[in-house]
Formats: C-alpha cells, sequence, structure tokens
C-alpha cells in the first residue's frame, strides 16, 4: 500500500490472524496517531482501524455524542451503507478506487455492540460528507 493516507483505509477483521498479515502490509508507524482510531475485541475476534486524517477530530468534535442514537438505527444504516460500499469496493471503473479500496465485513446476523456501531456509523457519515458520496437514499447527516 502506498504511504500516503489523506485517502480513506478501512478494516473490519472477523479473524485474528488477517488482522497480523495487514499489520505486516501497513507501516503503522507512519501514520500520525490522531489519525488512527482503533476498536478491538478479543471475544469477537474483530478489529476496526479507520484511518482517516480528521476522522476522530470530527467524532470527538462534531458527531453526535454516544447515546444519541440506539444502536438498532445505526445498525439499520450501517447495513445499507455497507452493502453500498461493497458494491461500489467491486466496481473500480465506475467509483473512485482510492476511496473504496476494501470490503467491509460487517455481518448483520453479528451483534457487535454500540462502539463499533457508533463509530462505523459516523465514520460513514464522515466519509460521505467529506468525499461527497451518497451510500444510500438517506441524507447523511448528523
Amino acid at each position: 500500500m502506498k504511504k500516503f493516507y489523506s485517502i480513506l483505509v478501512f478494516f473490519i477483521i472477523v479473524s485474528c490472524g488477517t488482522a497480523n498479515q495487514i499489520s505486516e502490509t501497513t507501516d503503522m508507524n507512519d501514520i500520525p496517531e490522531e489519525d488512527i482510531v482503533r476498536i478491538e475485541n478479543d471475544e469477537l475476534e474483530y478489529e476496526i482501524i479507520i484511518i482517516e486524517p480528521g476522522f476522530n477530530t470530527w467524532l470527538q468534535s462534531i458527531a453526535r455524542p454516544e447515546g444519541y442514537y440506539s444502536q438498532d438505527y445505526m445498525e439499520a444504516r450501517n447495513i445499507q451503507w455497507v452493502i453500498s460500499w461493497n458494491q461500489r469496493v467491486l466496481q473500480p471503473f465506475q467509483y473512485d478506487p482510492n476511496l473504496y479500496q476494501l470490503q467491509i465485513d460487517y455481518q448483520p446476523q453479528i451483534d457487535y455492540g454500540y462502539e463499533v456501531n457508533y463509530k462505523l456509523f459516523n465514520y460513514l457519515i464522515y466519509f460521505q460528507r467529506t468525499y461527497n458520496q451518497r451510500l444510500g437514499v438517506f441524507q447523511p447527516r448528523i
């Protein structure tokens, strides 16, 4: 992977073995700490890494606080937006492959908990507003 990170790099990893492979190909030491949002859960064996300059600041200052939206509400939006995201990853000639690099492995039957849904939901809002994208019929608003 190239060492510029002004474009999205986003992973939802379902196995710890995959996490090791990705960290070997990505030099995380070259990325400023404030540009990385990381969530890990050893029980479910998943890890989310969001590397996006400005997202952490946006999450802390502009996004609605935790508890504002219900988990069910965010899950419903996340499912729709992730499906659209994954379809765009598979169409690199129609959608910018620099924006849609990797599929998101978000499975609706798994309860990822509030924190994961909150950060994914807010990232997808941030992404749509920052890059003027529309991942579904819902207006990405705060």
